[in-house]
């Protein structure tokens, strides 16, 4: 590895020391781009490293509320804007009690290198709060993101940070974010929120985006391997709108389902998830929370394995789609022993570093890197931007054949980027120098600034 790509690791964990989820990113991304620094002085001579692992601006504010029984609650909120090198700040708004500053700027880092991958000029951000949605009533929801919004504020808009949703931040919560953000603004600027419902300046197509994206990712990896998506079995993790999304295209395309996850443990469906009642069945865990994962499996003649995870059940194709540092390598040893040939991360970081790396030592193993595979919901993120600046809604077919080009882009620049720095079909690399160069030549091209 490059003597400067080590020195700059050392460093930013000396720095950053308390923060594990960032600094496990830094290190597994930076790792990766040693022959492309290697190969251009110029990065070390004007430390673009050093300058691109500090986020330009971090935002900590506090966020009071009333619940329901008029007790005041105090939450804290984040936002951090990484790197606008190459467009305004992009990346989701999440609100789970898990929410800290170091999973927000290993989030916000990552979204650098996945909005680059996307083609399009967008930057990379993330925030969030440590407020927990679950349990609390839909006014308790309103009175929070109103509050959260008078301080955001200051610091979005179209064309300086346009925050979406993530875990814990869906339709509802963007609704209410977006009245509060034009209220205090006194402008209807569609472009400072995505994710919006259709009738306020929504994208079709943004819920199934993610999942839509990754099977199309997938697709690409099978069509090099002269394979096919159709006749599959495939593994997930998570019922949320990435699942969902990539149950729907995969079932669409001749592929089956056959488990999917919780923190409850697992449901194990040999006939597949594979109707239309099934699928949204599914959704419905998650969305209206009047189901669990049992009730799946008592209806529909299926299994269900309590606190247990479904890596090791024999497929094809594993698709982790919940949640960061979701595999570790006892999970990494099960999936290895199965059959499967494919494993592609839809979650933020999924796998942990030392597992990735067992991943990534086995021939004939395809591992597809969150930061390309994921990155079809802030792709179409950013097509409702361009909606809006147009004043236009795409129709479905639109943004599908746009998101559809922009995941074989994706495949394909880190494809060829990995070879073109001796990496062989490395795609975890790829897509890490990829994401890297257009950021790192935007930053050269600016001087000094950030």
């Amino acid at each position: 590895m490059s003597n400067y790509v080590n020195k700059v690791i050392e460093e930013t964990k000396i720095k950053n020391s308390l923060e594990p989820e960032f600094l496990q990113t830094v290190e597994e991304v930076l790792s990766s781009l040693a022959p492309c620094i290697d190969a251009n002085p110029d990065y070390e001579k004007e430390g673009i490293l050093e300058r691109m692992v500090e986020p330009e601006r971090v935002i900590l504010f506090k966020v009071p509320w009333i619940d329901d029984n008029g007790k005041v609650q105090v939450n804290r909120g984040y936002r951090i804007q990484f790197n606008g090198a190459i467009g305004p700040y992009k990346g989701g708004l999440r609100f789970s009690p898990t929410v800290n500053l170091s999973i927000l700027k290993f989030l916000a880092f990552e979204q650098t290198f996945k909005n680059s991958l996307t083609t399009l000029p967008i930057g990379g951000g993330k925030g969030g709060s440590d407020f927990e949605p679950k349990g609390k009533s839909d006014r308790e929801i309103m009175r929070f993101c109103q509050s959260f919004m008078q301080e955001l504020y200051r610091h979005i808009g179209p064309d300086t940070d346009c925050p979406a949703g993530d875990i814990g931040v869906g339709g509802r919560e963007i609704g209410y974010l977006f009245g509060e953000w034009r209220k205090l603004s006194t402008a209807y600027a569609n472009g400072a929120l995505s994710g919006k419902a259709l009738p306020y300046g929504g994208s079709l197509l943004r819920p199934e985006a993610t999942g839509y994206g990754a099977v199309y990712y997938l697709e690409s990896v099978l069509k090099d391997a002269k394979d096919t998506i159709s006749g599959k079995k495939v593994v997930i993790s998570g019922y949320g709108n990435a699942a969902w999304g990539a149950t729907k295209k995969l079932t669409e395309l001749g592929a089956k389902v056959i488990a999917f996850s919780g923190s409850a443990g697992y449901v194990l469906d040999e006939a597949g998830v594979n109707t239309p009642e099934k699928i949204e069945y599914m959704y419905d865990i998650r969305v209206k929370r009047q189901h669990t994962m049992k009730d799946y499996a008592d209806k529909f003649g299926a299994k269900f394995f309590p606190n247990e995870k479904p890596w090791g059940v024999d497929c094809d194709i594993y698709m982790p789609c919940a949640t960061q540092n979701e595999v570790n390598i006892d999970d990494a040893k099960k999936i290895l022993n199965s059959n499967a040939k494919y494993y592609m991360e839809v979650s933020n970081m999924p796998t942990t570093n030392d597992a990735l790396k067992l991943m990534l030592e086995q021939k004939d193993f395809v591992v597809g890197p969150a930061k390309a595979v994921n990155a079809g919901g802030v792709s179409v993120s950013a097509l409702e931007m361009s909606q809006n600046a147009e004043k236009l809604t795409w129709s479905a077919e639109q943004v599908d054949k746009e998101l559809h080009r922009i995941m074989s882009d994706i495949y394909n620049n880190s494809k060829n980027a990995a070879a073109k720095y001796g990496l062989g079909y490395n795609l975890v690399a790829g897509a890490n120098i990829a994401g890297f160069e257009k950021v790192a030549q935007s930053m050269l091209a600016q001087g000094i600034a950030w």
